[in-house]
Parts: C-alpha cells; structure tokens; sequence
C-alpha cells in the first residue's frame, strides 16, 4: 500500500470512528455529515467522498456489525466429536463476540437507528439472519448424520441464539448492564447446552 492509500485508508477509518461516536451520543437522525466531519478532523467533502450520503455511512457501520457476528460461522460439523463439545466451541465464540464492547456500540447505534425506519429493521433482521445461518448449518448436518431430533435447523438454532442473548445481549443493550464475567458465560453456556440437548439429542 502507497503512502497516499494509507492516508485514504486512515481518513476513511477516522470518519467511520467519529460516525459511530455521533451516531452513538446523538443517534443517528440527529447527527450530521457536518458533526462527523468536524469530529474526524476532515473536511466535509472528504466525508463525502468515501460515502455519498449519511445512509451509505450506517450501512458500512452496519457491515462491520455483521461481519464481527460471523464468529461462529468457522467451526463445520464433525461426526467425530461429541456434540456438546461442538456446541460449546460455537457458543463461546459467540459469547466472546457479545461480551465485545465495539460490537455491543455498533448494535445500540443500529437497534436505536432502525426504531424510527421499519424498512431499516427488516433489512437489519434479515442481514442478521443470514449472518447466524452458522449454527443453523451445524444443526442440519448434525441431523442427517441421525445425532440430533427432526426439528427446523433456524427454529432450533433461533432458540440458542435466544438462551444466550437473553444473559448476554439485551440487558447490556439496553439497559446497559456489564457484560458477563467468564463464570457467567459459563455458566450460560452449560445451562443452554442442557437445555438444547435434552430436548433434542438423538
């Protein structure tokens, strides 16, 4: 990379951070292009030069949220090992995520942006679906290799993903609550895996 794309590439982080602390304590219809730009230290056209509209600005704060919830994605089914511990890899790499203090900022910005604008929300929700598909993916091949009941792989994994945002997302979002301590977490993680698996262990 070029001295020159370096300098592009900090200006377009430093206008991504200060977009996430206006978006943050002012809310997202209540921030300008203006306030980012003075807050990045950048002129207002360049603000507008890496993202057209403050919409285009949200939409790649929102991609960052997504892109951080695709933890638990990296972890493929193994016929091998036993399903709890499977299972137990994929909830602490998603605890890990919610525990995230950056993650947590980017999902109160995006959750307080989407209560005025239900076209955001639905294309919010369905983003995160897409997103979760992980578990999900993991339920199905534990099905067709006879280790897991007949269920809706997204209904089963919605319940999951439920069990822990229960303790691990909403009350910190909000309410503002600390995140979990790792005991916590555990304890979370071992109290949902008793409650997927004897529901629907094979």
């Amino acid at each position: 990379m070029t001295a020159p794309q370096r300098l592009t590439e900090r200006k377009r982080e430093a206008i991504l951070q200060a977009a996430i602390a206006e978006f943050r304590s002012s809310g997202f219809e209540i921030t300008s292009m203006d306030k980012i730009a003075a807050t990045a230290g950048v002129s207002k056209r360049t603000v507008y030069n890496h993202f057209p509209s403050k919409e285009e600005l949200f939409a790649e704060i929102l991609n960052r949220l997504w892109n951080s919830i695709t933890a638990e994605q990296d972890m493929p089914y193994s016929p091998q090992k036993p399903l709890r511990d499977q299972l137990q890899t994929l909830l602490q790499a998603k605890l890990h995520m919610l525990a995230d203090e950056n993650f947590l900022d980017l999902a109160r910005i995006a959750i307080a942006a989407t209560i005025h604008s239900p076209e955001r929300a639905q294309d919010m929700v369905a983003r995160m679906g897409q997103r979760e598909e992980g578990l999900t993916a993991w339920i199905r091949m534990a099905q067709a290799d006879g280790r897991l009941k007949p269920v809706e792989p997204a209904f089963a994994a919605q319940q999951m993903h439920g069990l822990l945002k229960t303790f691990a997302f909403w009350p910190q979002v909000s309410m503002g609550q600390p995140s979990l301590t790792l005991d916590e977490q555990t304890q979370v993680i071992e109290s949902a895996l008793d409650m997927f698996l004897s529901r629907y262990q094979a």
